[in-house]
């Protein structure tokens, strides 16, 4: 098993990948079911898409669902061959942390996540970059990587958890 609190990058560890609010409520052990294969794609997603993210904006990327356990990606009502479960993917917002400074404060107040997900689009590899939304006003980034193949640059919204419509249109000519 790894160590949760290994760093992964610079400015991510492990266990950012790996917590689970819903994982912890249901008793869930998410971070001992991380494979060998799953935590090399963790990194590859963390090196490649998320430390680039961070460097660039200089503010802080929180990662609110990483690698899921097949048990907790049924729980969150996840697809059934989610990339989440492979270490694929990760769900990403922006939010100031206790440890933030002023200056990474005033950073991150005039940063938007479409700022972010727009700097994913224009400047990383992707397999797929999601802009989720939901009625409740709630919203997040769900990027992924892969590398045993090409990855496909899908750029996606989804509103209700359900439905997915292109976005690349709408992004050529933004």
């Amino acid at each position: 098993m790894y160590n949760k609190e290994m760093q992964i990058t610079k400015n991510f560890k492990l266990k950012e990948f790996t917590n689970s609010e819903t994982a912890k409520k249901l008793g869930i052990d998410n971070h001992a079911q991380l494979t060998q294969q799953a935590f090399v794609n963790l990194k590859a997603v963390a090196e490649n898409v998320l430390q680039p993210i961070r460097d660039a904006m200089q503010i802080p990327i929180c990662i609110s669902s990483g690698f899921r356990c097949p048990q907790l990606n049924r729980a969150v009502h996840g697809a059934a061959k989610s990339q989440h479960c492979k270490g694929e993917a990760v769900d990403i917002y922006i939010k100031p942390t206790a440890k933030t400074n002023l200056l990474q404060s005033l950073a991150v107040a005039r940063t938007t996540l479409w700022e972010v997900f727009d700097l994913i689009y224009r400047s990383c590899d992707f397999d797929q970059l999601i802009w989720e939304t939901r009625p409740n006003g709630s919203k997040w980034i769900h990027v992924s990587y892969v590398t045993y193949r090409k990855n496909r640059k899908m750029v996606l919204q989804c509103k209700d958890g359900k439905s997915y419509q292109s976005l690349s249109l709408f992004l050529n000519n933004f």
